[in-house]
């Protein structure tokens, strides 16, 4: 039992005491990773080299690959390298900066999700004064708001987090979770963290609602244009934005308003696999078998990567 100012690591769970299934946790962890990452880069690469993706929808989206690369990029390598070397340590330092960077990046995917949400009713809904509404600089404004907030969020709760004095070091979590690292606490001060969570949830739940009220008028609208072609396309645009704020919001709606429990589970683990690891593995898959002009834009990157190298071997 050690406090705050003399505990230099904390201990993290791991996936299983047995080398053999810790090996093949690194093994399909390491899949999950570098299918997360080569799916979004691949749809950074076709929206960038693409012009015709050039418009406000896909620069949310660019900017969502983005986030979601960075924040599987927190949590996944370490936990492969516990399995890896069999070392279940964790800096403070690691800690907090896990605590920050998941906190910061999470809160701007989802303040983003929002705001594409708000950019598909204006398209759909307000067409003339899209151009008007949604250009440039505004788009470029939106996105600096979700990350100078998502900045001053983390900065709060990292802090609520860590001025609090541990009792423990033995994180019943394979990442450094702030649910988790509350349950260590042996100070009063864990109550402040804990009223940032409660406004947490309950602004998560005003953009539940602003995009709930928004898809509804935009179904409303989608419903009146006359022909089933129109209805489509108008559509097609927006169900891979709500399939991941779903996933996003109700992974993350398991994990934290279940029953709290002292002791941890296998579902507690299961719970916080979905919630960190699956929305940014599935994403890139969502937005490139639901939308067709990412699809044209992959499929044109690879015909012309494919040209290259018919070039280069007829040249050398």
């Amino acid at each position: 039992m050690h406090n705050q100012t003399s505990m230099p690591t904390f201990l993290l769970m791991g996936f299983s005491e047995i080398r053999k299934l810790q090996i093949l946790h690194f093994f399909v962890f390491l899949a999950l990773y570098l299918t997360a990452i080569i799916g979004n880069l691949l749809i950074i690469v076709a929206i960038a080299f693409d012009h015709h993706l050039h418009t406000p929808m896909y620069f949310f989206l660019i900017n969502l690959a983005m986030i979601d690369i960075a924040t599987i990029s927190v949590i996944v390598p370490k936990s492969m390298a516990i399995s890896l070397l069999n070392s279940r340590w964790i800096s403070y330092f690691g800690c907090v900066a896990q605590v920050f960077l998941y906190f910061f990046l999470g809160t701007s995917g989802f303040l983003l999700l929002t705001i594409m949400a708000h950019d598909r009713y204006v398209a759909i809904c307000n067409p003339l004064q899209y151009e008007t509404i949604m250009h440039k600089g505004a788009c470029i404004q939106m996105v600096a708001i979700v990350w100078m907030t998502s900045l001053l969020y983390a900065i709060l709760h990292t802090c609520g987090t860590f001025t609090n004095t541990f009792c423990s070091v033995a994180v019943k979590q394979f990442f450094c979770e702030v649910p988790t690292l509350l349950k260590l606490t042996c100070s009063d001060f864990y109550l402040v963290e804990v009223g940032f969570l409660v406004i947490s949830c309950i602004i998560a739940v005003g953009c539940f609602i602003f995009i709930f009220i928004t898809y509804m008028q935009i179904f409303s609208t989608v419903l009146k244009i006359p022909s089933t072609h129109g209805q489509k396309k108008a559509l097609s645009t927006c169900v891979p934005h709500l399939t991941v704020f779903s996933v996003f919001l109700f992974t993350g709606f398991f994990a934290y308003l279940r029953p709290p429990t002292d002791a941890s589970s296998d579902l507690d683990v299961a719970f916080a696999v979905i919630y960190t690891i699956i929305p940014p593995t599935l994403n890139p898959f969502i937005y490139s078998m639901r939308n067709k002009e990412i699809k044209t834009a992959l499929w044109k990157l690879f015909d012309q990567g494919h040209s290259s190298k018919s070039f280069s071997k007829v040249v050398f």
